[in-house]
């Protein structure tokens, strides 16, 4: 069986199930559905559809990586030299954000050179703005949680377009109560998000009604690292968040773009 990206294929020694998402010096390097890697030798061995086979690297091939982010985008080069930071920025609401949007868009910052940053929360964002004094060239871009009419988000982000930074300021968001719910609940074994009423903790109510050890932050940031391994691409997201998320990263670079070309 020639190898071929995305090939899911079992090591039957160990019970390792996987996708191939490359292979080099002799070893294939499988991915399971939690994100996790690991490298077998190639060769005989391996189960696909519970029959054995002979995995075999093709020839005049003996490397081979996705050629796509996480994002969907085009990878880079591995040589290519890491770009300088842009004075343009990113921030996002909460720890739980900066961390997704790392692992599905990290590469592609990096790529164009932009930082994110993460906030405790809305209440610090009139002050960020003012601090950073946005202007050509110098861009801030925002993402924060359940960003609808009537909500606190709202009212600081009207607060926010009052001060005078004109085109150079973006603050836009999803409609979730927490960023949680932007990953498809397919990946957690739910065919929808539990509802937590308002007057409740939404994370620790969350991981009550999915039957989970709710007792305090622990439980929450373990719960968290599990969500977040179950995460493999932008397809595992709500097109939405993803949509907003192109949408910032795009109008912080707009500047730059004639500089990178």
């Amino acid at each position: 069986m020639p190898l071929q990206l995305d090939l899911v294929v079992e090591d039957p020694s160990t019970g390792y199930v996987g996708a191939v998402v490359g292979w080099e010096n002799g070893l294939v390097i499988l991915e399971d559905r939690r994100g996790a890697r690991r490298a077998f030798p190639g060769g005989p061995g391996f189960w696909i559809d519970g029959e054995p086979v002979n995995l075999c690297i093709p020839p005049r091939q003996g490397t081979a990586r996705r050629t796509h982010t996480a994002s969907g985008s085009l990878s880079s080069p591995e040589h290519e030299a890491a770009r300088v930071a842009l004075p343009s920025r990113i921030y996002v609401e909460g720890r739980h954000d900066a961390e997704l949007v790392e692992k599905i868009w990290g590469d592609d910052l990096r790529h164009v050179g932009v930082v994110v940053e993460f906030m405790g929360g809305m209440d610090d964002l009139v002050g960020i703005v003012a601090e950073f004094r946005p202007g050509p060239g110098h861009r801030l871009g925002v993402l924060v949680d359940h960003l609808v009419a009537g909500t606190k988000e709202s009212r600081v982000a009207a607060q926010v377009a009052k001060g005078g930074y004109g085109d150079y300021v973006m603050i836009t968001g999803h409609r979730f109560i927490d960023v949680w719910q932007a990953i498809k609940p397919e990946r957690i074994g739910r065919k929808a998000w539990p509802e937590v009423p308002m007057d409740e903790d939404f994370k620790l109510g969350t991981l009550k009604r999915l039957g989970l050890p709710h007792e305090g932050q622990s439980d929450v940031g373990k719960a968290w690292q599990a969500m977040l391994a179950r995460v493999r691409d932008w397809h595992d997201l709500d097109p939405r968040f993803n949509t907003e998320m192109e949408r910032l990263i795009d109008f912080v670079t707009c500047d730059h773009m004639e500089d990178a070309g």
